[in-house]
């Protein structure tokens, strides 16, 4: 910049505290003078200049370097972007508990010329360092329709009123879902749509907390290396998760918090985990590996996710964080995020179950169509026969055992013919595979709802339970 008129001709303002001779109409400049200016505005304030003259407001005998008495102040004031310039040093400088420089400026994209340069200009010429170790610049609200708002137009949406309407956390919520690089929209439908997004992130929890209701941490805990693959896989899902949201914080992007946590509750966790590991939680005995190492999980996800969420929804995560019957700490404010997931998974861990997540899928489009052709009602009304491609099968082995629960349905079979199945899905994305579905037979197991074809006749008071849950019943009463 070549030059910077830091003066203006106003009647109120920040003043210039300058006095010029009267006799060389020189400037006075004597420390002492500048030191008793200071000393008089800390006492009386800025106005105290404008209300006292020349006389009362130099220190007694100031004389120039001329020989002369008698001064005149400055009326001028100061450009109001120098005043927003030194704001740093008034602010940060002055109170023992603030750093200075600060760790961001945040202010919209027209101040690339206003403040942010006039307090990099500022600080430059008097301390040679950049007041800020970061700028960062949004682009403005506008309506849903992406038109600037105005009272005359009647498209505002104050703050308050979404605040009153639908809680801060949606507000938190809305601002930390846009990109602000760009002009941000709301309207009533956006902040619809993230109340829904909301409400299923709170759901999410909701599960968590509840299947943890008879887990204790000191005696239950199941070690990293005894977790079941499923386990191990989702912890893995939830350490790179945590690690692009980390990330992200460090970069101010926190439409990739949104984005990405919103995507691992839903899909991640909602459709997928979760709905698999709920078998477990529900049937198996209490004190049994697999519930224990589902649980395990469960609270690694509770505790890691409450953390990651606190710095936007923050009354959510504070509620959640109270329900941790085991912590000691009175607010999940005063924690630090998770830097280690304790998951340790190969390349060919991790490919296989890529791999078994994008065969759930195919086999979920395949159960819908028949689930929207009245063939089956819930997924565990079917069977289904697969022919899996040579890649899958060279991965999977002969391991097929565990796929009907992946699935969630009562049989699975991997067969080289469909032949004989009515309905028959060809994947588009899974070249080779093709999923044969058709409604099972038999009884349905009044505990955990998968049908059976098993001879009832030595059950006894079981007939209507399957053999798997009676077994887990009398290790129960054991």
């Amino acid at each position: 910049r070549p030059d910077w008129c830091i003066s203006r001709q106003r009647a109120w303002g920040v003043p210039i505290t300058l006095f010029n001779c009267t006799t060389c109409n020189e400037m006075l400049l004597s420390p002492e003078v500048f030191s008793h200016i200071v000393d008089l505005v800390k006492k009386n304030g800025a106005d105290f200049w404008f209300e006292k003259d020349s006389l009362e407001l130099l220190p007694e005998d100031t004389t120039c370097v001329c020989g002369g008495k008698n001064f005149s102040k400055t009326n001028d004031i100061l450009d109001v972007w120098f005043d927003s310039g030194v704001s740093h040093a008034a602010v940060l400088e002055s109170d023992p508990n603030l750093d200075w420089p600060a760790d961001l400026y945040l202010e919209g994209s027209d101040q690339h010329r206003g403040w942010f340069h006039s307090s990099l200009l500022e600080s430059v010429g008097t301390r040679n360092k950049a007041p800020y170790k970061a700028a960062l610049t949004h682009g403005y609200v506008v309506d849903g329709k992406g038109k600037k708002m105005s009272k005359s137009t009647g498209n505002v949406i104050a703050p308050q009123k979404i605040i009153d309407q639908y809680g801060a956390e949606i507000l938190r919520l809305w601002v930390a879902s846009e990109n602000y690089r760009e002009d941000m929209r709301v309207s009533q439908e956006i902040l619809k749509r993230l109340t829904e997004a909301y409400r299923k992130i709170r759901n999410t929890f909701r599960y968590l907390l509840g299947n943890l209701h008879d887990f204790d941490l000191t005696s239950d805990l199941v070690p990293a290396g005894d977790l079941l693959e499923i386990d191990k896989y989702i912890l893995y899902r939830f350490k790179l998760l945590n690690e692009k949201i980390l990330k992200a914080f460090e970069n101010y992007e926190f439409h990739v918090f949104y984005q990405s946590f919103y995507n691992f509750c839903v899909v991640d966790l909602s459709a997928f985990y979760l709905d698999i590991v709920k078998d477990r939680l529900y049937t198996y005995p209490n004190k049994s590996l697999a519930r224990r190492s589902g649980q395990t999980v469960l609270h690694e996800l509770l505790t890691g996710m409450t953390r990651l969420m606190a710095p936007v929804l923050s009354f959510t995560a504070e509620e959640i964080w109270s329900y941790f019957s085991h912590s000691d700490d009175t607010s999940v404010h005063m924690n630090s995020f998770s830097n280690s997931i304790d998951v340790s998974v190969d390349d060919e861990f991790v490919c296989k179950w890529d791999m078994l997540t994008d065969l759930k899928r195919e086999v979920s489009k395949a159960l819908e169509l028949c689930r929207s052709e009245k063939v089956i009602g819930h997924s565990l009304d079917a069977q289904v026969k697969m022919i899996l491609p040579d890649n899958i099968s060279s991965v999977l082995g002969d391991n097929y055992l565990d796929l009907k629960f992946i699935f969630i349905v009562s049989s699975l079979e991997v067969v080289t013919d469909l032949g004989g199945e009515n309905k028959v899905y060809s994947s588009e994305k899974i070249e080779g595979l093709k999923v044969g579905v058709s409604r099972m037979g038999g009884d349905k197991c009044d505990r955990c709802w998968n049908y059976f074809k098993e001879d009832s006749s030595d059950k006894g008071e079981h007939a209507k339970i399957c053999f798997r849950c009676i077994k887990n019943l009398e290790i129960v009463k054991e």
